[in-house]
């Protein structure tokens, strides 16, 4: 069974961006068994439906304008190829061994409710929510647009497309999103995991507020995967992204199970300030979840807590710093002494210089150069 690394969150709550399966030595010999009879054939199945869905995909939008492609597609594209699509898109997962996905609840009509927020989110095998969302348009980096076949879904799915690293891109992106969420059916309904990122589903991380900004009714979605063994997780640190197709694909099935909440109304208040919207939704999931509400967002790449205007690292530099020490094998009084030559050699320094990894790993007498250099 799994385990999590709880070292360095908080008192408080679970940290949430670490998730690492650990196996018995019983399941670790099943997991090769299975895995290597499973793992191949089901990735060769799964790339197969991929490269009939990519043309089939490109299709949809072929030989339209950019003013045709900037309206929802409408007549024979949609009918014809929306449901080839969903029949193939579910096959790719079936493929993987989601062979059932339980619904709870029911799905909440564009009228109702024009945005989805779905969580905990887990990983790129949480995209299966699209099925029983009828293929939901979606917000996704602009990046993804190279890869091959998803950029192609994503054109099919005529997303709403955002450069993390363009500030005018996200300002778009923002319009945009307001103008489809407020178009009274105009627009598909739309699917956002308000999170951000990824994490262990133990805690619900402080919800983004993009999902909440035209005020607009919305649907909470949870998802949950209720399996011996959980392994579709892909956070911050721990088990890759391999590791997590390799594990998923080695069992029989994994289950899926999707829960629709009900409607979610915001108040007048809620609709002038959509970081308090937010939060309540957040505050409503994860009680339904049963698990805790967290302040704690991915920033830059690194896990934080919120506090004001603070951002609070949930790992602490000096934390990691000591346990790379222990690491390599030192005893108290060594690392005492590693510290104290480091603390020289910063005094010895000119103001202002930098030690290079390398100097550092050197005199704090690291045996591992490579884990030194990249954690110093």
């Amino acid at each position: 069974m799994e385990k999590y690394d709880c070292h360095s969150a908080t008192q408080d709550y679970p940290h949430p961006f670490t998730h690492e399966v650990k196996l018995t030595r019983a399941q670790r010999i099943r997991g090769i068994i299975l895995g290597s009879i499973l793992f191949p054939l089901r990735i060769t199945l799964a790339a197969l439906f991929f490269l009939i869905i990519w043309p089939l995909a490109r299709l949809r939008l072929a030989g339209l304008s950019e003013e045709e492609r900037a309206r929802p597609v409408t007549g024979w594209r949609r009918w014809l190829f929306h449901p080839i699509i969903l029949l193939l898109s579910r096959a790719v997962f079936f493929s993987l061994g989601f062979l059932w996905v339980k619904v709870k609840g029911r799905r909440a009509d564009l009228k109702e409710a024009p945005v989805l927020v779905v969580a905990p989110h887990s990983g790129f095998l949480d995209m299966l929510v699209l099925c029983p969302t009828q293929l939901a348009t979606v917000v996704s980096r602009s990046e993804n647009t190279s890869l091959p076949v998803i950029g192609a879904l994503l054109e099919f799915n005529q997303s709403v497309l955002v450069s993390r690293k363009d500030p005018e891109s996200r300002k778009k992106a923002v319009t945009q999103l307001t103008e489809r969420l407020t178009s009274n059916g105009y627009w598909p309904q739309m699917l956002m995991f308000p999170e951000g990122t990824t994490t262990n589903g133990r805690a619900l991380i402080k919800f983004k507020p993009g999902a909440f900004l035209a005020g607009v009714p919305v649907q909470p979605v949870l998802l949950r995967y209720p399996n011996k063994l959980d392994t579709v997780r892909w956070t911050y640190k721990g088990t890759t992204w391999t590791e997590t197709l390799w594990h998923t694909t080695s069992q029989l099935y994994t289950n899926m199970t999707v829960e629709f909440l009900p409607v979610y109304n915001p108040s007048q208040e809620e609709k002038n300030d959509p970081n308090l919207y937010a939060d309540n939704v957040q505050k409503l999931m994860a009680k339904a979840l049963g698990v805790p509400a967290t302040d704690y967002v991915m920033e830059g790449r690194v896990p934080v807590s919120k506090l004001g205007g603070l951002s609070l690292p949930l790992e602490s530099p000096a934390r990691e710093t000591l346990s790379l020490l222990h690491r390599n094998g030192l005893e108290a009084s060594e690392v005492e002494a590693a510290l104290n030559r480091m603390i020289d050699r910063c005094q010895s320094g000119a103001q202002g210089s930098k030690a290079s990894a390398e100097e550092l790993a050197s005199v704090l007498r690291l045996t591992d150069r490579e884990t030194g250099r990249r954690h110093l």
